[in-house]
This record gives structure tokens, sequence and C-alpha cells, in this order.
């Protein structure tokens, strides 16, 4: 079996989920329109230099609708996905995907957007398995605004895959051929850990990277 693993923002859809979700949050009347959306802004910008506060980020991002009634939220996110997501998944982002999956691979998503975000979009690429920032909750189930565990950001990524094949009874070595696309550079400690990385609609830098090194760039959006 081979093992293939995908980035989301940017890779299978044409914009960057989190981002997006808040621009959502300002649109619905969640969020203060210009105040909210100029920090949203500022924490896209940090992500896009490598420099990103998860925590600070998470605390942030989670604000306008964590306190909601746990219904009313996820009426929000189906909103989400109905208005903002669908329209930005391209038939050949989820042909690539099943092509994996029709190879008999074991594929997941792998994202530093959080779970609550994620899990309704790699659910509607067919992927089952979704590792996303995790949501640390009360005893009484509602969102705290922290992080549960280790972020799958930059490096994190790592340690939360290794985590997640021991959780299914498997390590690296177990796969002769393991795949991961990104668009981005705060995914080269992944990149670099697999045996077949894919630069996937690259930023500039990522294809200056992949064209040094010799790596497939690939283009699925415009």
């Amino acid at each position: 079996m081979n093992l293939t693993l995908f980035d989301l923002d940017g890779t299978l859809i044409p914009q960057d989920s989190d981002h997006a979700f808040g621009e959502f949050m300002v649109r619905i009347g969640w969020a203060d329109g210009a105040a909210w959306a100029a920090r949203n802004d500022e924490f896209y910008a940090q992500y896009q230099r490598g420099e990103l506060d998860v925590d600070a980020y998470i605390e942030f991002a989670t604000s306008v609708w964590r306190s909601r009634e746990p219904a009313e939220a996820e009426a929000a996110r189906v909103r989400f996905m109905a208005e903002v997501m669908a329209p930005l998944m391209r038939d050949n982002a989820r042909a690539l995907v099943r092509q994996h999956q029709d190879a008999g691979d074991l594929v997941a998503v792998v994202t530093a957007t959080n779970e609550f975000v994620t899990a309704p979009i790699a659910a509607a690429f067919g992927v089952e398995h979704l590792i996303a920032v995790r949501l640390q909750r009360d005893a009484a189930g509602r969102y705290t605004g922290h992080i549960d565990g280790v972020p799958s950001f930059q490096a994190g990524k790592i340690s939360r895959v290794r985590d997640w094949l021991a959780e299914q009874g498997k390590s690296w070595q177990d796969f002769e051929r393991i795949s991961f696309y990104s668009d981005s550079t705060n995914d080269l400690p992944l990149l670099e850990q697999v045996s077949h990385p894919v630069a996937t609609n690259p930023t500039p830098a990522l294809e200056a990277v992949a064209r040094e090194r010799g790596w497939p760039i690939l283009k699925l959006f415009a």
C-alpha cells in the first residue's frame, strides 16, 4: 500500500478555507466588519510569511462562533460549505484524490486549518481521514479557543501524521511510496519527509524550491 497526503488550502481548493470562514463570519454579521476583517487579514499575512502564531489565531478565529449554540454554529458551517466552499471544489482536484483512492492508497488530508472548518470539506472530497488542528473542549463539550495537542502546522504535521499512522497500526516504513501534495513552504518539513513531494499550485517560494530540487510541479488551478 502507498500513502498519499494532501494539504487542503491552496492545494485542493484555490483559497484558504480558514481565512474564507472568517470573511463569512463578517458577511453574516457575527463579526465586526472592518476591525475583525483587518485582524483576519493580518493573521493570513503571518501565515503566508511562515510566521503564524497558531495559538493566537485559533483563539481569534473561533471567538465569533464558539459561544453560539451548537446548532446555530453548525447551521452557519452548512451555509459556508454550500455558499463558499462547494463552488471552489474543482473536478480535477476531486479526480486527483479519487485516482489515489482507486489505486488503493491510504489517503488523508493534512491541514493547518481547524477541524471545525475542514471536516465537511474533507468529507466532500470523499476523504475519510482528516488531520487538522484539533480544538479543545471543556467538560460541557464547548470549544475553549485553545488547541488540543500538537497543531498540524509546519513540523507539527510530521508528528501528527506519525501519531495518526500509529493509531492505524502503521508507520512510515510500512509504505513503499509516500506522496504529499502542497502549495506552501510552510509544509517543507513534511515535503522533505516523504518519498514523493509534489509542489501543487505552488507559491513562488515553493516553486523555486521545487525547481531547485527537481520536485514535480502540478498546477490544478489557473
